[in-house]
């Protein structure tokens, strides 16, 4: 690959936040053609300063490699340019796209946008993180469980990342654990890859059928069968269903609808309204917050800042972990107490909130009774 063979230099430049420049929409057998993206120019690194390195993991719309910009350590995704003009004027989009969202969205909890490069290829620029996905990490533990503290701040860190998407106009539209990255010390957990992002104002001319079905939210593809290339309009709370079989996923370290093909798994979501099989042993309010995030009514669905609030009224609900033992003796027999951390807070829920939980606890309540 030539880009292997160029020389380390630069410097990482100030990320802007991106501008759209559309052209007209175009009608084409009868639906609505994808409006035409460009990149602001400030957003763009040079070729010349990037190093690509060995491949460290593969999808359906590219390869991503860890290599070096300037001084840095980063990982590079390059993009697949399509075989036919129609197919490289679509993934040219979509990297534009891609590009733009991730530039305009800073958090802690979301991989670090560097830049991006058009030609010779179209690559994506981004922070390395030296741990593995959070898919992986399941799979190294299965069928070991994790320790509930760490699911919840791991959880935590997803629904603080998604918060700041849905602020910023953003559906995610993919979210699962392959698309999670665990940081060195595997504490914490970094959202990437946006190949599937869109804004939320334009959902309404996007294809249903994007994601991955054991995580899709049933509206993407239930109610009526859709031709092939029909539009659906669906909102951002498909994001907090998938987030709800995540925190399933977290807590049982289980595939979702095992024993499933994905289809299959897709038809018992959208027609038979099921859904994974909740543990014995789950806390109430635990099940509580799956269940919520998975009710077939999206408009239903927590926000993910209520999400967030549940979450840390439930983490203060639970006994401390255990303390780490010491690297060395202690001088005394004194032990210093744990610290207070942010996550232990409670926050009151509006009367409108309350209303509406107290609705949905009796809902999942009949549906037990029921069963």
């Amino acid at each position: 690959m030539s880009y292997s063979e160029r020389n380390r230099a630069g410097e990482e430049g100030e990320c802007k936040e991106s501008v759209y420049l559309e052209s007209k929409s175009v009608i084409k057998n009868g639906l609505i053609a994808s409006e035409h993206l460009t990149i602001d120019e400030s957003l763009l690194v040079d070729p010349k300063h990037l190093y690509i390195g060995a491949k460290i993991g593969e999808g359906a719309h590219g390869k991503v490699y860890e290599g070096r910009y300037g001084d840095r350590i980063v990982a590079i995704k390059v993009l697949h340019r399509g075989n036919n003009s129609e197919e490289k004027a679509s993934l040219e989009n979509r990297f534009a796209r891609e590009v733009n969202m991730m530039s305009r969205v800073h958090h802690e909890n979301l991989v670090k946008f560097i830049g991006a490069c058009k030609d010779p290829l179209m690559v994506i620029v981004t922070e390395l993180l030296p741990g593995m996905s959070l898919r992986k990490y399941l799979l190294s533990l299965r069928p070991k469980l994790l320790d509930l503290h760490v699911v919840i701040n791991f959880v935590l860190d997803i629904a603080r990342a998604m918060e700041c998407l849905h602020a910023n106009g953003i559906i995610h539209r993919d979210l699962k654990p392959d698309n999670l990255l665990l940081t060195a010390n595997q504490k914490s957990v970094k959202l990437a890859d946006f190949g599937l992002a869109r804004e939320e104002s334009v959902t309404e001319m996007m294809t249903a059928e994007t994601g991955t079905y054991r995580w899709m939210a049933p509206e993407l593809y239930s109610t009526v069968t859709l031709r092939q290339g029909e539009k659906k309009h669906y909102n951002n709370k498909v994001d907090v269903y998938s987030f709800g079989i995540v925190l399933w996923e977290l807590f049982t370290n289980r595939m979702p609808f095992e024993g499933m093909s994905n289809l299959q798994a897709a038809y018992a979501a959208a027609f038979k309204q099921e859904r994974p099989v909740l543990p014995e042993d789950i806390s109430p309010g635990l099940a509580f917050i799956i269940q919520s995030c998975w009710v077939e009514d999206p408009n239903m669905r927590p926000s993910f800042s209520l999400i967030i609030r549940m979450l840390n009224e439930f983490l203060f609900t639970l006994a401390p972990p255990p303390p780490s033992p010491p690297l060395s003796e202690p001088d005394n027999n004194e032990q210093k107490p744990a610290p207070a951390t942010s996550d232990s807070a409670i926050t009151e829920f509006s009367p409108r909130n309350k209303g509406k939980f107290a609705f949905l606890r009796h809902l999942f309540a009949s549906k037990r009774t029921k069963n």
